[in-house]
């Protein structure tokens, strides 16, 4: 705002006074700024207008000058600016749960029909990709502008995206949903024990101690779990491990890199599943798969192909609105919200499928959340 100012010559307002004296009613002089001579002084400013407040006098036929300035402040626009962002914060948290429920109870189903975890792996990231080539293409979704540069920092992270993905596909076709959730539920210790031993990182003694639950809980719900597989164990396992690295990876790699959460994503996808596409025919192969399809479409029908649909495309919309929301939130608040989602998948997966749980095997599942929030709050 550019403002222009009339400079008095005088470093102090002269005033004439005419004040009323308000206890004896008799007239007096009103208080009135008289005009010297001034010289116009030309003002940038970026700050909000100045206000005078009006003169007032104290005490009987006392002269007073009172020159306060001061900033308006827009408090309605703050306030209502703050509860929009609470409102899309609230609306990212649970579209992220709604379509990561959707996802895990789809990809359960086609994992118990169709035992293939690499082929719904790979198709899970082609979904992805082939979503964002058409947005890019369509310009629906701006898309990033990017050099060699960017690639070659995101492939490790993709590298170490692709293990996690398909690791975690791998436990989740050999044990329960929520047992592998429960599993995973353990990152945190993957996390600073890979950061304290490989990157000597140190933390505060309470983030050491928040693990101690974490580790407890986990082991507990293993040892309990009454459908115990060694393989949908180290699958969770690894998938805690190699989420961990590409955490590492992303934070050093893309470090000062411009690019939003939604492409971001995208642009690791597409890496992904360039990655994972030979392994998954090396490890499967289009002979196994054909099989398994034909088995599968006649066991279950046509509604087959539609949980396959529907969990590729919830896989990709439940990771882009979690990338989405990180753009939006602190890495404390998404951790959070990480654990709730957690919470929320493994109970409505307990309902969905009839999974048998012992009262000590839900014990240290919940030992083992709330040991992964007290981790959040300490490292924060």
């Amino acid at each position: 705002m550019i403002i222009s100012l009339k400079q008095a010559i005088s470093t102090t307002p002269k005033c004439s006074s005419k004040i009323t004296n308000h206890r004896t009613n008799s007239p007096t002089k009103s208080l009135i700024f008289s005009t010297p001579k001034i010289k116009k002084l030309s003002i940038v400013t970026n700050s909000k207008p100045l206000h005078v407040s009006s003169l007032q006098s104290f005490g009987p036929l006392r002269k007073f000058e009172s020159c306060k300035a001061y900033e308006e402040a827009d408090g309605d626009v703050v306030e209502n600016t703050e509860a929009a962002k609470r409102v899309k914060i609230g609306f990212y948290f649970g579209t992220w749960w709604f379509l990561n429920v959707i996802f895990n109870i789809y990809n359960k189903k086609v994992l118990n029909a169709f035992p293939y975890p690499w082929f719904t792996s790979t198709l899970s990231l082609a979904a992805g990709s082939a979503i964002m080539l058409v947005s890019w293409a369509s310009k629906v979704a701006e898309p990033p502008n990017l050099d060699v540069e960017f690639w070659k920092a995101l492939f490790p992270v993709a590298l170490a995206h692709t293990i996690g993905h398909v690791a975690a596909t791998v436990s989740m076709s050999k044990v329960a949903v929520s047992f592998t959730h429960i599993i995973k539920s353990g990152e945190p210790a993957f996390s600073v024990l890979v950061s304290r031993f490989i990157l000597g990182e140190t933390f505060p003694t309470s983030v050491y101690l928040s693990l101690l639950p974490i580790i407890g809980g986990c082991g507990l719900a293993a040892l309990t779990e009454l459908n115990f597989n060694m393989t949908g164990f180290m699958g969770a396992m690894i998938s805690n491990l190699a989420f961990v690295f590409r955490n590492i990876f992303s934070k050093r790699g893309m470090k000062g890199k411009s690019v939003s959460g939604m492409n971001y994503y995208a642009c690791l996808s597409i890496l992904s599943l360039l990655i994972l596409t030979p392994f998954a025919i090396a490890v499967e192969g289009p002979k196994m798969w054909a099989a398994g399809w034909q088995n599968a479409v006649t066991e279950i029908g046509p509604h087959f192909i539609w949980w396959v649909a529907a969990q590729s495309i919830f896989y990709h919309l439940y990771n882009q609105v979690s990338y989405m929301s990180l753009d939006e939130i602190s890495p404390l608040t998404f951790s959070i919200g990480n654990t709730m989602k957690r919470i929320s998948v493994i109970v409505s997966s307990i309902i969905i499928f009839h999974t048998p749980v012992q009262p000590i095997n839900a014990l240290g599942a919940a030992i083992a959340i709330f040991g992964t929030f007290l981790y959040s709050q300490s490292k924060q």
